[in-house]
């Protein structure tokens, strides 16, 4: 069968990567892909949004299966459209993915289905936003509705910040429309953690859990980013916390996606502070986590088409996700600036010196010629297993430090005890 792949980051380099094992697989495209898909897909040149040619391109090509990486074109209506043209993919829909699109429509849905998650208010003015906070402790949390490229939430120490942070949003329209309607949320303390799922008709099966890292310096300092570094699994997900889980969030999701007919068929990312009064949602994503994919994939032993496969058609079990009891540690190599304005066109150097059972994941590379070059904020997941988590976590570590380009920065302390 051909499969195409969407999107052009570490995420879909590592489904890329899986999917290629697949028996069943005789050729994979990605769109847009990046300098390392290339070497085991060919690469589209269509971005992940463009979907009028994406359907033209798996129409012309007999695609037999489309894997959605990326939130955007989920929101859009992709599965939708794909559908529509008799095309099978993997991905939510256009209803069920405004989980992701809106917060306001995620945390009404939480509240609806009692769903544990922080106590919020959603304003589409500023002035009355901004009487909001008045109800609120410090620090506070302020989110725009929408996507944002996943820069929409800001965390304000004090009043002043909060209302500058308002005004950011809905006055001078940093992220235009998408900042149209805000939230003013509660700030939880606690550990974050991340769980994603398979969801196969509207029932949800947890992969193994990982823990990701979003702050750009050591001891989760600085701004966040889209992450820089995540180990799988987390131990503080023991069976008695999967159970509270289950009980008390899963369960009453799968109850909210049948009462709204939300047809869910897809991934389901649930962002989950663990707090004193137990655990707590942060946020839906629709689609696979990064860097969360390139710790997990490489833990999953099944097929991974069997599985999108029956997710689609909603017979998945249980007992069809089988993962390795080895732990994986992946480091991610950023570019100078990042998170903000960084720099590209760097050349890559020393990934042939890597040892050989050391995964290397693109996240924003680009080929000219025989030599790689730099082309994302993220440019590198350095990925190891191992029999233990110190064990992955060292291996990684001793690769990512023979990798060299201009301006290279990775944290020091991912998976440290």
């Amino acid at each position: 069968m051909k499969v195409l792949v969407i999107g052009g980051g570490g995420r879909e380099h590592a489904l890329c990567w899986k999917i290629a094992q697949s028996k069943r697989v005789s050729k994979v495209f990605c769109a847009p892909g990046n300098g390392g898909t290339e070497t085991i897909a060919e690469n589209i040149g269509i971005n992940a949004n463009e979907i009028d040619r994406l359907v033209d391109f798996a129409l012309k090509e007999s695609i037999d299966l489309t894997i959605v990486g990326p939130e955007d074109p989920l929101v859009m209506g992709i599965v939708d459209r794909f559908k529509a043209k008799g095309l099978r993919i993997f991905g939510v829909n256009k209803k069920a993915a405004q989980l992701e699109g809106s917060k306001v429509f995620a945390k009404k849905f939480m509240e609806k289905y009692s769903v544990s998650t922080a106590r919020y208010k959603a304003y589409t003015s500023v002035d009355k936003a901004i009487d909001g906070l008045e109800e609120f402790d410090y620090p506070v949390v302020i989110k725009a509705d929408g996507l944002c490229l996943g820069k929409g939430v800001v965390i304000c120490e004090s009043r002043s910040e909060g209302i500058d942070a308002l005004k950011h949003i809905m006055v001078d329209k940093t992220f235009g429309s998408q900042g149209d309607t805000i939230i003013i949320e509660e700030f939880l303390v606690g550990t974050e953690t991340s769980l994603l799922c398979f969801v196969s008709d509207g029932r949800i099966f947890p992969m193994e859990s990982a823990k990701d890292y979003k702050r750009i310096f050591d001891g989760d300092r600085g701004a966040n980013t889209g992450g820089v570094g995540c180990f799988s699994p987390n131990p503080l997900m023991d069976e008695d916390l999967k159970k509270t889980i289950q009980r008390e969030i899963l369960s009453n999701i799968e109850k909210g996606l049948e009462y709204e007919y939300l047809d869910y068929n897809g991934i389901l990312f649930i962002g989950l502070m663990l707090t004193e009064k137990g655990p707590k949602v942060l946020e839906f994503n629709c689609r696979f986590g990064d860097p969360e994919t390139e710790v997990l994939i490489p833990r999953l032993e099944t097929d991974i088409i069997d599985i999108f496969q029956k997710t689609i058609d909603g017979n998945l079990r249980t007992e069809d996700l089988i993962w390795t009891e080895r732990p994986c540690v992946t480091i991610v190599a950023t570019s100078k600036g990042y998170p903000g304005s960084y720099e590209k066109d760097k050349e890559i150097k020393g990934l042939d010196d890597l040892d050989k059972d050391i995964i290397i994941f693109h996240n924003g590379t680009k080929r000219i010629g025989n030599k790689l070059y730099t082309n994302g904020g993220r440019v590198l997941s350095v990925t190891a297993l191992g029999d233990t988590l110190e064990d992955a976590r060292n291996r990684s570590y001793d690769n990512i430090d023979r990798i060299n380009f201009q301006g290279i920065y990775y944290r020091k302390d991912i998976a440290e005890k």
